[in-house]
């Protein structure tokens, strides 16, 4: 099963421990993640499902393609590192 990880950023505003899910998309492991932690959709996605745009994830140490839809693959034994992007100057 698939890994995913979330930032301790993320975490001082809802708690997100790892979590291990069986899927074969980003979407599908987010959607898993999120149906045990509704809280937490809110940071990451925005209404449509599309990943926000301070938000990146990262698939085996590759960032994904599919902003979007979520829909790059996600290997079986993979893990899926969700983080706020850094901006600024």
């Amino acid at each position: 099963m698939a890994r995913v990880v979330f930032t301790r950023n993320l975490q001082r505003h809802v708690e997100c421990p790892p979590v291990t899910v069986d899927a074969g998309t980003v979407a599908d492991a987010l959607n898993l993640v999120f149906a045990e932690n509704p809280q937490l959709r809110g940071y990451v996605v925005d209404e449509q499902g599309s990943l926000r745009k301070h938000m990146v994830i990262f698939v085996d140490g590759e960032q994904i393609a599919d902003r979007r839809g979520l829909t790059d693959a996600v290997p079986v034994d993979g893990e899926v590192y969700v983080m706020q992007a850094l901006s600024g100057g």
